[in-house]
């Protein structure tokens, strides 16, 4: 299928010009444009002095929306319901404050309603009561949340004490007032009366009080506890795990930098392939140094634009440290293109003239991605995450820092070994050898100190064996058309299937995922897990505006509203917190006639004075109630893809009531939030991609058809990356939409670079074009995504699920992405495509450079 061609290359002639008397001045003058780059990258390294002073990982503040609905609805219930430190609720509290926990989980089929384990239990719980701080002057009671000048107490522990037998589920009745015990007693058997006959856990918490004149006590009690708690202590009837407050933040930050070390591995893997990649039998024409000074020259980059961004302040977060990863994969793709052309230039021309014919050819196809990537990146400088927006400064900064010292640095060390090969000089020694074999020399000697040979007929260097397989064996076989044919079948395959993926990927992001798998975190969260999905938080549901509760039709719409939130699947029916509920029923037993707005406002005072909690519900500002808030209990919140469902559910039943306007909290839905914007996040970056690679591509690419196929391989990439993650157990969360946006914005790498060879080809035919194109840059690409696997291999090993994520990411971006570049693209382009004469004409016209 053959489609006509104009050319919209409006800009590749003059840069390419332009890039060849740059390659021409390098070439001349090596030196400078050596040391320079070294110079200023050591002087911006010293901004690495203040990596401490920078680093920010405050989870809400850097990995939840800015902007977030959740944020806007704890900001109304901060200024309408101020919390009272006398009257310590958990449920009413608008943030996590200063609180411990533990999970006592009883061992070995016990129950921990047996005396035996309670006991065991009850040494555990004084021993924490007992820690102080502060040399000693300071302990729990000191601390402690109050209810009524008493601290919060662990209730549970008092109910199994004085009643072992006859404890109803999940609702128990204790000193005449009902107790919820969904939260505190796991994995629980009932009998048909509801009464528990075992348990497999208990959770108990300590909270803290949150006066600012205690706060710096309260951190210090909370370190002792995990102290306490860390140590290895034989219980033996229960297994014990704790959690604190601080526990999340404390885990991320001490895995800020675990990334450099990983890095280091990343770039020992990497030198050793290229090295390997790039050895030459040849003494003469070995490009060892050359593979070893372009990993260098990503390093520099590296090193220079995170110098400069800590120079300057810009914040350090936990997912800036992927970004040196994707850094050495586009300096190794620069490096590998760069070597190739080099090759292909006369071995007799002077270093100057083949530097020049080098950056004609190569430098325009790494200004396409490098452009491309730029751009994206500071696009994504204006995404609702900070913790994106610091990762998109750091890399679109390390990305212009890597072109330039692609362009410098390293072809000023590509010149100078341009020059040790023109004298003739070994590649270890620098002495000048033999460039034939000699009969009077040894085996040895003719091996080791003989070199310098090329290709008699093309005045190039020798083809890397490699490469003569793309040209004599791999190109030719693919433009068969029976080939042809299967490959298509083989893409509809995957895009089946990576559709069925689609549908079938998970949103959301396990406590555990932001911890190292051994940590205290991950093993709380567990077993939380294990033991406690029963019964998920209890959230608020806000009446935000004022409203005539006297009004009986206005409490009956309210009424159906509220029960409209009890329905849901999500919503236990029955366990529900009302204070308008407890004021009818009070009123009730008084003989009080509620229905008028003196009646109602007035009789407010003795009913709190009763019911103290209530007090802390209801915004009563002179004789107007400006809002009010009621509780619901949510059930069977097993992961995190349930949390993202009730939320969801919650706001759409809120949305819906027409009695008033309606707001739902829970602390925990600060974190939550991040997944109303994370697939539309996902979806527009992944647009940007597109766009911008399309409009890039137009004014680069000597073709436009060839600009349409470069970034429908992205779409369509984008497609079976994010099919593959959910075959691969990847869920879409703010983590893995970082990694996955910076993946893709790689995908452009293969499909450009090929479609670039293609279009600017001499070749007569589509398919002879196709060949030409894999013999010359097929083995660049296969060495580029090989060692790039290759190098962050190393993070599947990672115990940090970021590192694990974005291996598995990037894994299948550069495998899918691969496969696009060399089968799918080249036999796509060999069906749509320009005729072959007219093609041959424009191409004496333009004089295109191939690739």
């Amino acid at each position: 299928m053959k489609m006509g061609c104009r050319r919209t290359d409006c800009l590749s002639r003059p840069l390419a010009g332009l890039f060849e008397k740059l390659g021409s001045t390098i070439g001349s003058y090596p030196l400078g444009f050596f040391v320079l780059p070294v110079v200023l990258s050591i002087t911006l390294g010293g901004g690495f002095i203040f990596l401490k002073d920078r680093e920010n990982n405050d989870l809400e503040a850097q990995f939840t929306p800015s902007k977030g609905p959740s944020k806007a609805a704890r900001a109304f219930v901060m200024e309408n319901f101020p919390y009272d430190d006398s009257m310590f609720s958990e449920d009413r509290l608008y943030s996590q404050g200063y609180f411990a926990s533990l999970i006592a989980g009883a061992r070995n089929g016990y129950n921990v309603l047996e005396s035996s384990v309670y006991e065991d239990i009850i040494k555990l719980h004084h021993r924490i009561l007992n820690i102080t701080v502060a040399n000693g002057n300071v302990g729990f009671n000191d601390l402690c949340a109050r209810v009524n000048e008493e601290c919060f107490s662990n209730v549970i522990l008092e109910i199994i004490a004085s009643n072992q037998t006859n404890i109803t589920y999940p609702v128990h009745t204790y000193s005449s007032s009902p107790v919820f015990l969904g939260s505190v007693l796991g994995g629980v058997v009932t009998n048909a009366e509801g009464s528990v006959r075992s348990a497999q856990a208990v959770k108990l918490f300590y909270y803290l009080g949150n006066n600012e004149s205690t706060a710096e006590a309260s951190q210090l009690w909370l370190r002792a506890f995990k102290t306490i708690l860390s140590d290895a202590v034989d219980h033996k009837y229960v297994d014990v795990s704790h959690y604190t407050s601080k526990s999340k933040q404390e885990e991320i930050d001490s895995h800020t930098v675990d990334g450099f070390p990983l890095f280091l591995i990343t770039y020992a893997i990497a030198i050793t392939f290229s090295v390997i990649s790039c050895l030459r039998m040849d003494n003469v024409r070995n490009k060892v140094w050359v593979a070893v000074f372009g990993i260098l020259s990503a390093g520099l980059a590296i090193l220079s634009s995170f110098g400069l961004l800590l120079y300057i302040g810009v914040p350090f977060v936990i997912t800036v440290a992927n970004s040196p990863f994707l850094i050495l994969g586009i300096g190794l793709n620069n490096m590998f293109i760069l070597v190739s052309d080099w090759q292909h230039t006369h071995v007799k021309d002077s270093v100057p003239k083949r530097m020049a014919h080098t950056y004609k050819e190569a430098v325009m196809s790494i200004t396409i991605t490098a452009v491309t990537d730029v751009v994206k990146f500071s696009i994504g400088v204006k995404s609702d995450f900070p913790s994106v927006q610091s990762f998109c400064v750091y890399t679109a900064t390390s990305i212009v820092f890597c072109y330039v010292y692609t362009i410098t640095f390293f072809g000023a060390f590509l010149a100078l070994n341009g020059r040790r090969e023109e004298s003739n000089r070994h590649w270890l020694t620098c002495m000048k050898v033999p460039l034939d074999t000699s009969d009077h020399n040894c085996q040895m000697y003719n091996i080791c100190c003989v070199g310098g040979g090329y290709d008699k007929n093309t005045g190039a260097e020798k083809k890397h064996p490699v490469s003569n397989f793309f040209k004599d064996y791999y190109g030719p076989f693919l433009i068969k058309p029976w080939v042809k044919g299967a490959v298509i079948l083989l893409y509809v395959a995957y895009l089946i299937a990576s559709i069925y993926g689609c549908f079938n990927i998970e949103e959301g992001i396990e406590l555990q995922d932001l911890a190292a798998d051994g940590s205290h975190v991950t093993r709380f969260n567990r077993k939380d897990r294990q033991y406690f999905t029963d019964y998920g938080p209890s959230v608020m549901v806000i009446v935000s505006e004022s409203l005539p509760y006297w009004s009986q039709s206005k409490r009956n719409h309210i009424q159906t509203c509220m029960m409209e939130f009890t329905r849901l699947n999500l919503v236990h029916n029955d366990i529900y917190t009302s204070w308008l509920d407890s004021y009818i029923e009070y009123g009730q037993e008084k003989g009080l006639s509620l229905n008028y707005k003196e009646a109602f406002l007035e009789n407010l005072s003795p009913f709190f004075e009763l019911h103290p909690f209530f007090k802390q519900d209801v915004n009563l500002t002179g004789d107007a109630i400006y809002a009010s808030r009621f509780f619901i209990q949510t059930v069977d919140i097993a992961n995190a893809s349930m949390e993202i469902t009730m939320l969801s559910e919650l706001r759409s039943v809120a949305d819906r009531c027409q009695a008033a306007s309606l707001l739902v909290y829970h602390p925990d839905f600060i974190f939550l939030d991040q997944y109303d914007v994370v697939v539309a996040s996902t979806i527009k970056n992944v647009g940007v991609i597109a766009g911008v690679m399309l409009l890039v591509s137009l004014l680069l690419i000597p073709n436009p058809l060839g600009s349409l196929w470069v970034t429908c391989s992205i779409g369509s990439v984008t497609v079976g990356v994010t099919g593959f993650m959910a075959f691969w157990d990847v869920t879409l969360d703010s983590i893995s939409m970082i990694i996955f946006t910076i993946c893709i914005g790689f995908t452009v790498d293969f499909s450009a670079h090929i479609t670039y060879a293609f279009f600017s080809s001499k070749k007569a035919s589509p398919d002879d074009k196709a060949v030409e194109a894999l013999s010359n840059l097929g083995y660049p690409i296969l060495q580029g995504a090989s060692s790039t696997i290759l190098g962050v291999s190393v993070l599947a090993a990672s115990e940090f699920h970021t590192f694990r994520t974005f291996f598995k990411l990037f894994f299948l971006v550069m495998s899918i992405g691969m496969v696009h570049g060399l089968v799918f693209i080249p036999v796509i382009l060999t069906w749509f495509t320009c005729s072959s004469e007219k093609e041959e004409r424009k191409e004496e016209i333009y004089a295109v450079t191939k690739i």
